[in-house]
């Protein structure tokens, strides 16, 4: 028996008797995975991909499945550096020598954690697909694993999950907070307390491990969490060298959030630093970026590529969390937190995100459209209670309007008292906390 072996049976045998975790329950919009097709569980690092494995074996087991059809594997273990995917089979066979009946008349749920360190583990995968019964979900921290390696090795086999760090609504279901029946009905003392924690979130933001922190230990943590996707996630995956001009990309998206980015400008600036680096380098590093779900851009609505290639995306971090950590101007900056919070919001949802520059000049924060076709127009604004403020915001959002005349406007504010004093009646008005807890 190899050693591999020997320690992958000892992880086995721990995941069908060890205790499950407590976790904070985890949504998911959509389908979480589909017959015949092995479901890939990505997001950022310490988003909770793993947890959200323990969730569903959890889930199974309260619908009737034995402990022994919910096996564990986590391949994040230095121990099992050097393995690879030839290796593996002689695991599924010990398993099913220990428990016969469940091959072929049982319905087992694999869970395969951070498969992507076993190279070749796509081919493995796909043969297990071909030849058993069985329910299989993979993790894994890069977005390429399935974009690149599982779409061309599974042949269209395979089904994608999107882990972000808690939504508003996880973080108060972590915090022991009731989530109220009718966040749309409540009386001045419960708003002005959900009102607290939503700009607690805005502030702490989602990935579970940060919550409870004082800030010097969250911010330590949360850099540490930045500084492993990058030598992990960009620098080793994809052997970039220029390690200063990834460093300096880094902190320049992560300290502008929701700002206009543009590779040009970028370019010039990290140049007169005497810093070596071409545009092409840039574009690449921006997509890694992407890739391991440190980074997410957003690029203008536009009737042709040519025409959203040649304006700047706007670029922010995959938590709002972050944005404190890297900011340098001093100032609160709230309302890039609550844009960045809206947007992963929609990424959560499912939603392909746009932004939108009308014929006028007038700019809207974002074009979401949803996977049942329905569109939004959503501005974002912290306080909008100011006349003119108002009148700015939804001035952009009619022009925007008479673009897209399907799609339903959006005004979304800081706070109850930020909303605007009146509004058309094409366009609805209200705090994003109550946007991010009432839709469905």
């Amino acid at each position: 028996m190899s050693a591999y072996l020997t320690i992958l049976e000892e992880k086995l045998a721990d995941s069908l008797t060890a205790p499950l975790p407590q976790f904070t329950p985890r949504r998911v919009y959509g389908a979480i995975g589909l017959d015949g097709k092995v479901t890939a569980v990505v997001g950022m690092r310490r988003a909770g991909k793993t947890t959200f494995l323990h969730q569903l074996r959890q889930q199974e087991q309260a619908a009737g499945a034995q402990r022994e059809q919910v096996p564990y594997i986590n391949f994040e273990d230095e121990r099992l550096e050097g393995l690879t995917a030839d290796q593996l089979s002689p695991l599924v066979e010990s398993y099913y020598r220990q428990f016969p009946e469940f091959r072929r008349h049982q319905r087992v749920l694999w869970c395969l954690d951070e498969i992507q360190n076993v190279p070749g583990w796509e081919r493995f995968v796909r043969r297990l697909l071909d030849s058993e019964q069985m329910r299989l979900f993979i993790t894994g921290s890069s977005a390429t694993m399935l974009s690149s390696e599982i779409a061309t090795a599974l042949r269209g086999r395979a089904w994608q999950v999107v882990m972000h760090p808690f939504s508003f609504e996880e973080v108060l279901v972590h915090r022991g907070y009731a989530l109220p029946p009718r966040p749309d009905f409540l009386d001045a003392p419960d708003r002005s307390a959900l009102e607290r924690h939503f700009m607690d979130y805005l502030t702490v933001g989602g990935f579970p491990e940060a919550q409870g922190l004082d800030q010097a230990t969250r911010y330590q943590l949360l850099r540490d969490y930045v500084d492993v996707a990058m030598l992990r996630d960009v620098v080793e995956r994809h052997n970039v060298s220029n390690v200063a001009g990834l460093r300096w990309l880094v902190r320049h998206l992560m300290g502008n959030a929701a700002g206009l980015f543009s590779v040009e400008k970028f370019f010039g600036a990290i140049k007169s630093q005497g810093l070596a680096i071409s545009k092409d380098t840039v574009h690449q590093l921006i997509g890694y970026l992407q890739e391991c779900f440190l980074v997410r851009t957003v690029w203008m609505a536009a009737a042709s590529e040519r025409q959203r290639m040649v304006n700047p995306r706007k670029s922010y971090p995959v938590d709002p969390g972050l944005i404190p950590v890297f900011d340098r101007s001093g100032r609160a900056n709230i309302g890039h937190a609550l844009e960045t919070a809206v947007l992963v919001e929609l990424e959560r949802r499912r939603a392909e995100v746009l932004y939108v520059k009308t014929t006028e000049g007038y700019e809207v924060d974002f074009l979401a459209q949803y996977p049942s076709g329905e569109h939004e127009l959503i501005q974002v604004c912290a306080d909008a209670a100011a006349p003119d403020t108002a009148q700015r915001e939804l001035r952009a959002l009619e022009a925007a309007g008479r673009q897209l005349p399907a799609a339903r406007k959006l005004l979304l504010t800081l706070t109850h008292s930020g909303l605007p004093k009146e509004a058309p009646p094409d366009v609805v008005a209200q705090p994003a906390y109550l946007w991010m807890l009432t839709a469905s």
